[in-house]
């Protein structure tokens, strides 16, 4: 590990236990359905210490991003995840493609919607943008087991606006249009909406055409912004 990621994480360690509040984490463990325990700090808090964590450090590099977010993720409580999803947000445009391997570990690894919906827009997104190769990546995520990476490639492209890739977009949608989670049903729709803000008219054209397919909520959701 190296020193700048090292200094990140002793800091982190020191700045969150201090500010441990017992009273206030239940509550939050309760809103996650007891997915995971918390320190009990609310986020404009964490938001707080982790520019006091980060205050006069250097620029890290791909691997200090990586040690950082293996580090966090190997803590119990999920400020320490939440901090480090922040942190991947912040610096995403310094990941090669060779960081897709990593986001994969932190997208199936303690996973919930809190985290894999901040990874999937803000780091396997920016990372497909710059590197499109991981297209196919992308493409085996969005048929294989695992509901994540299901839901990861669904999201992937949420910010991209006027660059989506609209014909990948809906095949994942139709593909995982009956898949029985209530996530991946959420996340179609949810990805439909977004788009429906670029493209209206071929959000309401897909719904429309698959509509004996798609689950009432992806249905509901898609066109929310935009009417039948």
């Amino acid at each position: 590990m190296s020193d700048l990621a090292a200094t990140i994480l002793a800091r982190l360690g020191g700045a969150f236990e201090a500010a441990r509040d017992p009273a206030l984490a239940p509550a939050m463990v309760a809103y996650m359905r007891d997915q995971f325990p918390f320190l009990g700090i609310r986020s404009p808090d964490q938001k707080v210490l982790a520019r006091q964590v980060l205050a006069g450090l250097p620029k890290p590099d791909e691997d200090d991003l990586r040690a950082v977010a293996l580090g966090c993720w190997a803590l119990p409580e999920r400020e320490y995840q939440y901090f480090a999803c922040a942190y991947l947000r912040r610096h995403a445009r310094l990941c090669g493609p060779g960081f897709i391997d990593t986001a994969r570990h932190l997208v199936t690894t303690k996973s919930w919607w809190d985290t894999v919906d901040t990874l999937a827009a803000h780091l396997v997104g920016p990372l497909v943008q710059r590197h499109p190769a991981l297209v196919a990546t992308m493409d085996r995520w969005s048929t294989g087991d695992d509901m994540w990476l299901v839901r990861t490639a669904i999201l992937y492209q949420l910010t991209w606006r006027e660059d989506t890739d609209a014909t990948r977009l809906f095949h994942y949608c139709v593909t995982q249009a009956g898949h029985r989670d209530f996530f991946i049903r959420k996340a179609i729709g949810w990805a439909l909406r977004e788009y429906a803000r670029t493209d209206p008219t071929a959000v309401r054209a897909f719904v429309h055409a698959h509509t004996d397919r798609l689950a009432a909520l992806s249905v509901r959701e898609a066109l929310k912004n935009i009417g039948p």
